[in-house]
């Protein structure tokens, strides 16, 4: 300390040059000299702090993390700002702490070792850097805000574009389903007129041919003509019972009734009506083994579907031909093939086969709804079953009916 009072005037003159603290302290960490900024800082009287230890100067709390700083300080005697990264504190008189930044720049005079240590009070710009993350946390704040708000105004507008492209979509397919409701009621009262014609010509025919044969002799050919009555009669009545079923597969009001029948009856049944409608030439071949097999379904749908596919195979094919019913079981399922040589369905109107009132371009001079497949197929999946085909043109087809033996809604 004496040596800094002799040389007080130019310690004086120096230390009070400058902006920042000054304070010194000698090797024991006694403070030997200070300048007023730092004398201000701490609230001490000029000479107050000469001789005092440094530690009046730290916090209580931190004098223990002060002399390990001292003692590596001392092994590196280096310039260099003291607890670099870490927050700073100093003790002023009356016990207050506040911030501040510490510049430590050691060296000897007079063969002692001494230390200068360069202060800030950082307690503005502490209050500063503090308003300042107050702010930014504000400003993120804001930001969060304004972007959930703008989220959730997106999502409603993304919500409202979808509710009027559902609104849109529906409108649309409104109108094409009222345009495909138009044509297929033209095409239904084509149809109709066309269908019902035919049958109603030759009824009205035999009819009058049936009384030009009044003998008794003439029995057989009186016959000829009412089985023609006959076929016509029910031909229409399959007619009528087609779109009926169409309207209530359409609606699904649909009831069907389950039991237990033999498969030979059925077969036996559409195999015989199907003899009556033969060509020239033509032979139905009839499956084996089937006299001991027993279903549960709905027999008047399993005659629909079996009838329906013999019909169409007669009537597609020429003379002099034959159509294989075929039969077999699979697992828990009945297989049914109808096979035939007939004109067969081109390539491009396949996929439209099942479709209502549609005709492959091959078959419109043959008279016919079109409603037949269509209305088994979905009688068939109502019935857990399925229906697939392959045909060539001019070649021939094959339809293969799969269904369940025993129905049940677990199936």
């Amino acid at each position: 300390m004496q040596v800094f009072d002799k040389n007080s005037n130019i310690f004086n003159l120096l230390s009070e040059a400058v902006s920042e603290g000054i304070l010194v302290v000698n090797e024991e960490q006694t403070i030997v000299a200070t300048n007023s900024r730092t004398n201000e800082m701490f609230g001490y009287d000029e000479d107050e702090l000469k001789g005092k230890p440094l530690d009046i100067l730290i916090p209580a709390s931190y004098h223990k993390s002060h002399e390990k700083h001292i003692t590596k300080y001392n092994k590196e005697q280096s310039k260099r700002r003291m607890a670099q990264g870490r927050e700073l504190y100093g003790q002023r008189k009356n016990k207050e702490q506040f911030p501040l930044e510490i510049g430590l720049n050691p060296f000897s005079l007079y063969g002692s070792n001494y230390v200068m240590a360069l202060i800030i009070d950082v307690t503005n710009i502490k209050e500063k850097e503090k308003e300042i993350r107050e702010l930014n946390a504000d400003l993120e704040k804001k930001i969060k805000t304004r972007t959930t708000e703008l989220r959730d105004t997106v999502a409603q507008l993304k919500k409202e574009i979808k509710l009027r492209v559902s609104a849109e979509k529906k409108i649309t397919s409104a109108l094409q389903k009222e345009r495909e409701l138009n044509d297929l009621k033209t095409k239904f009262l084509s149809l109709v007129s066309h269908e019902f014609k035919t049958p109603l010509s030759g009824i009205l025919t035999s009819a009058t041919l049936v009384g030009k044969y009044p003998k008794e002799e003439q029995q057989d050919k009186r016959d000829k003509h009412l089985r023609t009555i006959i076929g016509e009669v029910r031909r229409l009545n399959n007619i009528l019972t087609d779109f009926l079923s169409i309207e209530r597969l359409a609606e699904g009001k649909e009831l069907y009734k389950f039991s237990d029948f033999s498969l030979s009856k059925v077969v036996n049944e559409v195999v015989y009506n199907s003899n009556m409608l033969l060509k020239s030439g033509q032979h139905i071949n009839y499956p084996q083994n089937i006299e001991d097999i027993i279903i549960r379904q709905d027999e008047k749908i399993v005659t629909l579907v079996l009838t329906n596919l013999l019909y169409n195979a007669v009537k597609y094919s020429s003379e002099d031909t034959d159509i294989d019913l075929q039969i077999e079981l699979v697992e828990d399922k009945v297989v049914f093939k109808v096979i035939d040589e007939g004109i067969g369905i081109p390539e491009k109107d396949q996929k439209h086969i099942f479709e209502r009132y549609f005709r492959a371009e091959n078959a419109l001079l043959n008279s016919g709804t079109g409603i037949g497949l269509h209305i088994i197929k979905g009688h068939l999946e109502n019935l857990k079953g399925s229906i697939s085909f392959k045909s060539k043109e001019n070649e021939g087809s094959a339809f293969t009916v799969t269904l369940p033996i025993e129905y049940s809604n677990n199936t």
